[in-house]
């Protein structure tokens, strides 16, 4: 089955308006000059330009109309007009002091109770933005696919191979038909099998993973609905994904690397795709749960401190 390749570029829900920032910073490696000289402008000063006509901002920006109008597009806006309304109101949020803290970075110095306490702030800021940045029509079909899927096959390499681990175990629980391919060849070997009918999940918070996008890639060529999750929704990965679901990553220091950031954004959207998926298919994911927690019972410890059933 011969499958037209996504552009790099596509259409996606428009962030809420304290999250503007955030896309920002998520597509800015990806965005070309131009481009991104109009997006630092519109986040480095929002009230000022929510004022401003394509004409003005574009002088301001040191470019052309048409690229103003393609940035608001990229970055999720119908059009210019749009794209004012959410300055305006980031404008207000921030003169309200609503707007979202910066990362704290964690020193070779720090008392443990520091480390702990910019760690929660760091976890917490991540699941804001992703939940904030994330598309729901595309988490709902996503869910939709999967939910009717023969077969679920899930691709992660390093920590991204954790957190597809996670989900295929928790999908199995449900009565579900799913597997995370953690050794690269096995992932192509079970992607050349895929067929419409079949899902496959690609987890790269780079979006660059070869190892990651191979398999993704002969599954989406042999017609299976694919999904990515990733950090870059403009990287290679998404190419070959019908659903694109994207997280974010706070600024990390050398004490805290990039996995750590993304598994956490990672780690709330695949539970989104859990819980969205057990709702849809709750008469059967219901008794299957209900028959893995009995067929496990008999393995915990009984609780000294609980009293015995009658």
């Amino acid at each position: 089955m011969i499958r037209e390749v996504k552009k790099t570029f596509r259409s996606s829900a428009a962030p809420p308006p304290a999250a503007l920032a955030i896309k920002v910073r998520t597509l800015a490696p990806s965005m070309s000059r131009s481009v991104g000289q109009v997006a630092q402008v519109l986040v480095g000063d929002p009230a000022g330009c929510a004022v401003l006509t394509v004409t003005a901002l574009a002088r301001l920006a040191g470019t052309s109309e048409a690229t103003v109008v393609r940035t608001a597009r990229i970055l999720g806006y119908s059009g210019y007009r749009d794209l004012r309304v959410a300055l305006s109101v980031l404008a207000a949020q921030q003169g309200s002091g609503q707007a979202p803290a910066v990362t704290s970075d964690i020193g070779v110095d720090d008392p443990i109770a520091d480390v702990v306490a910019k760690l929660a702030r760091d976890e917490q800021q991540t699941l804001a933005e992703t939940a904030a940045c994330v598309d729901t029509r595309q988490l709902a079909a996503a869910v939709a696919a999967a939910s009717t899927a023969r077969r679920i096959a899930v691709y992660g390499i390093g920590a991204s191979c954790l957190v597809g681990q996670d989900l295929a175990q928790k999908l199995l629980r449900i009565g579900l038909v799913a597997h995370a391919h953690t050794d690269p060849h096995l992932a192509v070997t079970n992607a050349v099998l895929l067929r419409q009918g079949d899902v496959a999940i690609a987890i790269t918070d780079s979006g660059f993973t070869e190892d990651v996008i191979e398999p993704l890639r002969a599954a989406f060529e042999r017609g299976a609905t694919t999904i990515a999750i990733t950090g870059n929704p403009v990287g290679p990965v998404a190419r070959y994904a019908d659903h694109l679901l994207t997280t974010t990553t706070t600024r990390e220091s050398e004490l805290r690397p990039a996995a750590m950031s993304s598994r956490t954004g990672q780690l709330l959207l695949i539970d989104c795709l859990f819980v969205g998926i057990a709702q849809r298919t709750y008469t059967t994911a219901a008794p299957a749960l209900a028959a893995s927690y009995e067929a496990l019972a008999h393995r915990h410890v009984p609780n000294p401190r609980q009293p015995p059933h009658d």
